[in-house]
């Protein structure tokens, strides 16, 4: 589905002579090339939806890295072209949770293993990954494990 729905819209853009759009849906391709020649590494056919959404939310942790950059090297062109870019990216990932939503997904993850104790954060981490890929950015959702653990 996310496959057909990246092809479907680079045509589209394509056919509208949308030249930011048709490059980053470029870039979101040749990274699900990777991904997919990465999983033929480890026996599988191709690279999972989540492992996609995974890579569009680095893309997006990396735009906005990028736009930080160049806001502090006053280059808001740049910064623009990152956002727009980010935008596009974003039409394909799902809707993302709340930090509420987070934090109940991770109170149950601990409910429903038993993790106690930081010992148990991978544990919680991989159920997150498996069940949310794509709708979260996992660096709060740590941050969030870590406090509530402690």
């Amino acid at each position: 589905m996310l496959r057909d729905n990246l092809q479907q819209a680079l045509k589209e853009a394509m056919l509208s002579h949308d030249a930011g759009t048709t490059s980053a849906v470029r870039l979101i391709i040749a990274g699900m090339k990777e991904k997919d020649v990465d999983a033929r590494g480890r026996g599988q056919e191709r690279a999972s939806d989540a492992d996609l959404l995974s890579m569009m939310q680095g893309m997006i942790k990396q735009r906005n890295e990028s736009i930080k950059m160049y806001l502090d090297g006053h280059r808001q062109d740049l910064a623009d072209k990152e956002m727009a870019e980010i935008k596009v990216i974003e039409r394909f990932l799902p809707k993302q949770l709340s930090d509420a939503e987070i934090e109940s997904a991770i109170k149950a993850i601990m409910a429903a293993t038993g993790a106690n104790s930081m010992k148990d954060m991978g544990k919680i981490m991989g159920e997150l990954k498996n069940k949310y890929a794509g709708q979260l950015d996992f660096g709060k959702a740590s941050a969030m494990i870590k406090n509530l653990l402690s």
